[in-house]
């Protein structure tokens, strides 16, 4: 009986062993399994938070959704013209995502990552130049931007933070996420909403000399509403007195300080830079190294990147590798301006002069419109 009983406590050992050396390797192939299908890489990092946030970034709703692996969609219109939530991305939409990752040197396989609140916003102004330093920046490797404007702080913020976190593009540990809506600017309510997201947002602000913003403001809507009443009548209050009427749009976002003096009641100066919208286009390479250094990224937009269109009279991207052909905005871009007399436009300079000058010194910076 006793030899019995020792037989079986070592068969039984045996088992039990064998059992734990089984259910060790379920779990090692397992595990195997899903990193070789690349979950494991889809998990957020624990070395990475959001400062000012509440919420988790949880992909698994990503997962679920693979239409939304390229979420850079332009925006649709609804029938009565409002501007409505992205529509799903077109096939189109989705190859120009994978040439972006591919000249950013991100594998097109790799469809995980985590979406994130915007680090860095890119909230004016229209007509300044924003997007041209968009696509100027998504060169960058460390850089994922929204394409679209998703116009999230001043016409859906109804919609929700998670609804705004899910239109972003999913960014590795190191990338820095980021969208432009150049309305921000000149929208009471946005400051305080983005600083309820997150009050370190950095804020980038493309200016550009307020007469000329106007003009193409003006050649813009003009190109979409041939029958638009002329410039002056417009920017004019009357003609006899000469008083500038500020209630026209495109005369009111040019007054920039009476803007940021919005913006400087929930953000530090320290959260801004101003880029030159004339310096993007005499010197791109020059003020995107500004930018760079701005967002803590290594320069690697520099002057290899750009070569001067004359015909449309700014700078374009040079040809990316795997590209047939070089990058340039598109033909809503370089409109030719309508003639202006030349005494409303010296009008214009006399009443954005004083402005100019508080923004000179607000922002620090003489951007010589005077």
């Amino acid at each position: 009986m006793g030899c019995s009983g020792c037989r079986f406590r070592v068969n039984f050992g045996k088992a039990l062993s064998k059992v734990s050396v089984f259910f060790t390797m379920v779990l090692i192939f397992t595990y195997f399994f899903y990193c070789l299908t690349g979950f494991c890489d889809s998990a957020p990092r624990a070395a990475y938070r959001q400062q000012t946030s509440d919420l988790d970034y949880d992909i698994l709703d990503d997962l679920r959704s693979p239409r939304r692996l390229f979420p850079d969609a332009p925006f649709q219109r609804n029938r009565t013209g409002s501007a409505d939530a992205p529509a799903e991305p077109s096939q189109n939409t989705l190859d120009s995502e994978k040439e972006t990752a591919k000249s950013n040197g991100i594998p097109v396989s790799n469809t995980f990552g985590t979406k994130r609140f915007p680090q860095a916003i890119i909230i004016g102004v229209k007509k300044g130049g924003t997007r041209a330093l968009l696509e100027f920046l998504r060169i960058h490797p460390d850089v994922r931007a929204f394409g679209a404007e998703p116009h999230f702080f001043d016409r859906f913020y109804d919609k929700g933070l998670e609804w705004y976190r899910n239109l972003m593009p999913r960014t590795l540990d190191g990338q820095i996420t980021m969208e432009k809506t150049p309305s921000y600017f000149v929208t009471k309510e946005a400051p305080s909403r983005i600083c309820t997201m997150n009050c370190q947002t950095k804020l980038i602000v493309v200016v550009r000399d307020p007469v000329t913003r106007a003009v193409s403001d003006y050649t813009q809507t003009l190109s979409k509403n041939p029958g638009l009443p002329s410039f002056q009548s417009l920017a004019l209050k009357n003609s006899s007195t000469g008083l500038i009427d500020t209630t026209w749009s495109a005369v009111r976002i040019g007054l920039y300080a009476k803007h940021l003096e919005n913006w400087l009641q929930y953000f530090p100066l320290s959260h801004f830079l101003f880029v030159s919208g004339e310096r993007l286009v005499s010197d791109p390479a020059g003020e995107m190294g500004r930018v760079q250094d701005f967002l803590g990224l290594k320069r690697v937009v520099s002057d290899k990147h750009f070569y001067f269109n004359q015909t449309k009279g700014f700078p374009c991207l040079k040809k990316p590798e795997g590209s047939s052909r070089p990058r340039c905005l598109g033909k809503s871009k370089g409109r030719p301006h309508p003639q202006i007399p030349s005494e409303v436009l010296q009008r214009l300079r006399d009443f954005y002069r004083p402005f100019n000058h508080r923004f000179y010194q607000m922002s620090g910076q003489d951007f010589g419109w005077d």
